[in-house]
């Protein structure tokens, strides 16, 4: 950015804070000094960082969302037989890249417009792997067997296409209930009986009830994850006000130097480079194991050297390349039951990045309107033949809250970088080689994070009340013991219906629905006041903020100049996931000064992440 008249000077600072007029000063060396909120954006929703951070922005969201796309195709291909075809795994993998790729353009640009990335659902895996595992679906026993398995046999791939095909099928018709659940506003609806005592549980179910992922990747090697957490730790919490001085330029040719907090805004990034450089250089001087058998093999680089080989520069996934869907009624219903929770999840992600974010909440059109695309997104993840749906990825949504780079611009240019690995297949493979314990290692910050952030939305609740405690805590441990107790116990439902026992099983098994279920019901069934149930807080804004409320809740609105076109008309209100107009004549134009809307409070105060509204109870 250029700073002041006579330098173009490159300062790492929000988009309204590097000029003279906002009233910041000016150092000595020409750097502007600003004082630093620990918790405040450092780009908000709508700004955009400067190009060549945004690069680094995205990559890095790239990267945090890297593991759970790949993790979700590779559990599934050995319900899919595929286990032993690896060429067949990575244009599966390319495949859900391409689709997450454009989920996300789609979401950011039409759906909740918000800073989240769409990826695979673990929603959405649980029932398919239900599905593959009964006796009528279960792979051949030949396909267990590497040296039977010949992948280019007429036999081998009929048994793969045919259960994959049954997968889309079952996607995409069960992706059209959330289709209409998000479009019809009955989501929006649903939103007048779910607060704090629903979202909570259910978020902080996503990050507690994938503990043994994340063990189970860090447990490969606990040397290399322990370093990975452990720097990441380092960058985004002690080192995370610590300026890096860089050169800059000046149009007198005096040498200057700007300030760049590098560890405050890429230490996901930067902890996961280093780790992978260290695995990197144990590989190539043989101290990691070369025997899969031992411990620390999986550090090693090149456990997956024979896909690179393999592998084509460029693919072109394509709607139908495994062949005409099939449609399965007892899949079908499976996959409904993962689609609704993916749905509560995904809700639980709105909100949890809007309060990331220091922005408003999601009015019920945008909410209405995401669950829509996303269930659009489910529906093409079913026709290119994913073997699952998309969601909004909470890891990414954590990451928002440890790098404060809230920028939609930056989510948009991670959905093309997901879009390019897509295409370019050895691109792709490349990032197959990350090892497992530096997932591992990522994965204990980022799942602590998001149970963390599910249980701070009960800061809007009366946390004094016994009420609160009963029902966030029977929900919590509830959620925790009963999808256990059935997983060890697959046969204990028996009401006679098959499909119905499938189902139930499927439900019952997983957490966030559970949790969720329990802590919408008695939060609405168990008499309490709106103060104690934190709706209050949820309604509730500031009379002086009002006017940013409404700036804020802009930032939902449609792109290209949509929502102004529509507002004149009277028919928008019977719409429920279009924007209605805005009354902003209650304001003067005087008094909405937009461009210091970043920095009229004093950075160095400690507050919330935004401190504006009572809405997450954080002032």
């Amino acid at each position: 950015m250029i700073s002041g008249n006579d330098s173009c000077e490159l300062s790492y600072l929000p988009p309204d804070m590097n000029e003279q007029v906002d009233g910041h000063p000016k150092e000595e060396d020409g750097s502007i000094s600003v004082p630093k909120d620990k918790n405040k954006p450092l780009y908000r929703v709508t700004d955009v960082p400067p190009w060549y951070l945004c690069i680094f922005f995205a990559f890095q969201h790239y990267l945090t969302a890297f593991g759970g796309m790949i993790v979700t195709p590779v559990i599934l291909a050995e319900g899919l037989c595929l286990q032993h075809d690896s060429l067949t795994q990575s244009h599966l993998i390319n495949t859900v890249f391409l689709v997450s790729g454009l989920s996300t353009v789609l979401q950011v640009t039409f759906g909740v417009r918000l800073p989240i990335i769409q990826g695979s659902s673990f929603a959405l895996l649980l029932p398919a792997l239900a599905f593959l595992s009964t006796p009528e679906w279960k792979c051949p026993d030949w396909t267990h067997n590497a040296s039977l398995v010949n992948t280019s046999s007429p036999l081998f791939i009929e048994v793969w296409q045919t259960r994959l095909r049954t997968l889309q099928g079952s996607i995409m018709l069960a992706s059209i209930l959330q289709i209409l659940v998000g479009f019809s506003g009955l989501i929006g609806f649903l939103m007048r009986f779910i607060g704090p005592l629903t979202i909570a549980p259910t978020v902080c179910l996503i990050g507690l009830s994938l503990y043994d992922t994340a063990g189970h990747k860090a447990g490969s090697h606990w040397g290399i994850s322990a370093m990975t957490t452990a720097l990441i730790i380092l960058f985004s919490q002690y080192l995370r006000f610590i300026p890096v001085p860089l050169p800059t330029c000046s149009t007198n040719k005096r040498l200057r130097t700007s300030r760049f907090y590098v560890f405050q805004s890429m230490p996901i990034l930067l902890g996961i480079l280093i780790s992978w450089l260290v695995c990197y250089i144990l590989t190539i001087s043989d101290i990691l194991p070369s025997n899969p058998a031992q411990y620390g093999y999986l550090a090693r680089t090149d456990v997956k050297g024979n896909v690179m080989n393999g592998t084509s520069w460029f693919t072109v996934p394509y709607p139908g390349q495994w062949g005409m869907p099939i449609v399965n009624v007892a899949s079908v219903l499976g996959i409904i039951s993962g689609i609704i929770c993916s749905m509560t999840e995904s809700v639980g992600d709105y909100y949890s990045c809007a309060k990331l974010a220091g922005a408003a909440p999601p009015p019920n059109h945008a909410i209405n309107r995401g669950i829509g695309i996303e269930g659009l997104c489910s529906l093409l993840a079913g026709a290119f033949g994913t073997g699952n749906g998309m969601t909004s990825f909470s890891e990414n949504v954590a990451a928002l809250g440890m790098t404060k780079v809230c920028s939609r611009g930056v989510i948009l240019l991670s959905g093309i970088f997901l879009i390019l690995t897509g295409i370019l297949g050895k691109i792709g493979v490349i990032f197959t080689t990350m090892p497992a314990p530096v997932l591992g290692g990522m994965f204990l910050i980022m799942f602590g994070i998001i149970a963390a952030t599910g249980i701070s939305t009960l800061q809007s609740t009366d946390m004094n009340s016994s009420r609160t405690i009963f029902i966030f805590g029977f929900s919590i441990f509830s959620a925790l013991s009963i999808p256990n107790w059935i997983i060890k116990n697959p046969d204990f439902i028996k009401t006679g219906v098959t499909m119905l026992d499938r189902v139930l099983s499927i439900l019952l098994a997983t957490p966030m629905f559970v949790g969720g279920f329990l802590g919408f019901f008695l939060d609405n069934t168990i008499p309490g006041t709106r103060h104690e149930r934190g709706l209050l807080a949820w309604e509730s804004k500031h009379p002086e903020d009002l006017k940013d409320t409404l700036e804020d809740e802009d930032l939902y609105d449609l792109p290209f100049g949509i929502t102004s076109i529509l507002s004149s008309q009277s028919w928008v209100r019977y719409i429920p996931f279009l924007p209605r107009k805005k009354n902003t004549a209650l304001f003067k134009s005087e008094d909405r000064d937009l461009s210091q809307s970043h920095v009229t409070e004093p950075l160095g105060k400690e507050t919330g992440v935004m401190d504006k509204f009572t809405l997450y109870g954080l002032n």
